[in-house]
């Protein structure tokens, strides 16, 4: 019964049947129904996962408070944030592919490690150098513990009902996770200290480091390719420019130099890297996976649904907060109702994947999502509009989630056990781009369509940026109906999807 274990422990033509079965469908002989032991392993996984979607946003509220404390200028500020995503972003397919490579455990846990004494460092920081590092570091461990672990997932759980319902439980919980780090960071900071958002990850990873070992088998190929240096070079440079370049852009606009000349560069290493691989010969990413519709097309939608959903609600604090006059505490409870959403929609994924395939989730999700982010349009300038707030969160959170959930299981199916780390890292990345680059976009928009001052003025700004966000979402639902095919059926499944 297939586990976390190490891929040679994989009957002969395991990863054959993996790549025969349809989405939403299990192989030949694969488990149904969840043991003592795979719990254990989901619940393990699951709460590093839920951690790290915490940290990105927990300390958002406690910004202000930071840069008192410590002495940042409020220029400099934005780095606390910067630091972290730069890295999470950046190193996030290399991390991944090292996981296939060198064992996946042994990756998790290694950054599991790592997030945890940076936590303690960045809580017991008392200059600006120091929590920046701290952050670095948080951030380089999430690049290698979130690939990490979504590959143990994948491995642990074969293709169909129950891998689905393993995704559809780390999509809710990490889309709750940006919920309840908001919430979580404004209590901790008010009650207690900001500090605590740092520390609040040490019993956690410790927690996980010692039960993991004991749950978790290590996961690694029969023998240890080369790694393809040039290929992580350059993607991994040409990364850091772009996800540089998209925060220089939110901070100082589009047109600046700081934004357009990493962005530039960025795109001139992505290109490289595309040439590297093609003619490598260990790739970092084989071109032949990139040709796969599934995970192409995949992570396209996946990008669009975690840009959009992540930038509207950095739109709709805007509005809480400068047009209703919300306090930060009280706007990020105002985001509970998206939260409940997310895990209603995370619950209910497999299911509906199971009814009607990942590519109609896909489609049903986004166009849920899409009409939901269309009707805050309606929004007014007071409170008696917070029915209609927290109606077109919730539901649109339910889509966005289906989206999600669908995304991973569309991008990671059909490939063979050696290859789950780049699809999750590949998955990752995707994830981590969208969240960073969502929010310089839809406040350039936004700022760019305030034509005057006052309330008012800042609610018409948000409307045009809400406006181009629900058109985002629409455009990722016909490219998943426009090029992700139907499921084939089970005897011609091994064609590409």
């Amino acid at each position: 019964m297939p586990t976390a274990d190490t891929t040679r422990s994989a009957a002969p033509g395991t990863a054959d049947t993996a790549r025969s079965a349809a989405p939403g469908t299990a192989p030949p002989g694969a488990p149904r129904r969840l043991t003592p032991r795979l719990l254990l392993v989901l619940v393990i996984l699951l709460a590093a996962q839920f951690m790290l979607a915490v940290d990105f946003s927990i300390l958002n509220v406690a910004l202000p408070v930071i840069g008192e404390g410590l002495g940042f200028s409020l220029a400099h500020l934005q780095w606390i944030a910067t630091a972290f995503a730069l890295c999470a972003a950046g190193f996030t397919l290399l991390f991944g592919r090292l996981a296939d490579l060198f064992g996946r455990r042994r990756i998790f846990l290694g950054g599991l490690a790592v997030l945890g004494a940076a936590s303690l460092v960045g809580g017991l920081a008392q200059s600006p150098e120091a929590l920046i590092a701290a952050r670095v570091f948080q951030g380089l461990a999430t690049a290698a513990v979130t690939p990490a672990g979504l590959s143990l997932l994948t491995t642990s759980f074969p293709e169909g009902p129950l891998r689905e319902r393993a995704l559809g439980l780390n999509g809710a919980l990490m889309s709750a996770g940006f919920t309840t780090g908001a919430i979580l960071g404004g209590l901790l900071t008010d009650l207690l200290s900001w500090r605590w958002a740092f520390f609040i990850n040490v019993p956690v990873a410790v927690l996980v480091l010692v039960a993991a070992p004991i749950v978790i088998k290590e996961s690694r190929p029969d023998g240890r390719p080369r790694l393809d240096v040039p290929g992580a070079v350059s993607v991994t440079l040409g990364l850091l420019a772009v996800v540089f370049g998209l925060t220089q852009a939110g901070e100082h606009g589009w047109g600046t130099a700081g934004a357009l000349v990493p962005l530039a560069a960025g795109g001139l290493l992505l290109v490289v890297f595309h040439l590297v691989e093609r003619r490598s010969g260990a790739p970092l990413v084989p071109p032949a996976v990139l040709g796969r519709r599934t995970v192409a097309w995949g992570n396209v939608a996946g990008l669009i649904a975690f840009l959009t959903e992540t930038s509207l609600v950095f739109l709709l604090t805007l509005y809480l907060q400068n047009v209703l006059g919300f306090s930060p505490l009280a706007a990020g409870l105002s985001f509970g109702v998206l939260g409940i959403g997310t895990v209603v929609g995370g619950s209910i994924a497999p299911r509906v994947i199971g009814a009607i395939g990942a590519r109609s989730a896909l489609i049903a999700g986004g166009l849920a999502q899409a009409v939901s982010t269309a009707a805050l349009l309606g929004l007014g300038g007071d409170r008696s509009w917070m029915w209609l707030l927290l109606a077109a969160t919730f539901a649109g959170g339910v889509g966005n989630m289906l989206v999600i959930v669908g995304f991973m299981v569309t991008a990671t199916s059909g490939l063979p056990d050696r290859e789950q780390g780049l699809a999750t890292g590949l998955a990752t990345m995707t994830q981590q781009i969208g969240i960073t680059m969502g929010t310089p976009i839809m406040s350039a928009i936004a700022t760019s369509a305030i034509t005057g001052t006052g309330a008012l003025a800042v609610l018409g700004g948000l409307k045009a940026a809400i406006a181009v966000n629900a058109a985002i979402v629409l455009l990722g639902v016909f490219t998943s109906l426009l090029f992700l095919r139907p499921p084939a059926p089970a005897h011609a499944a091994r064609r590409d999807a």
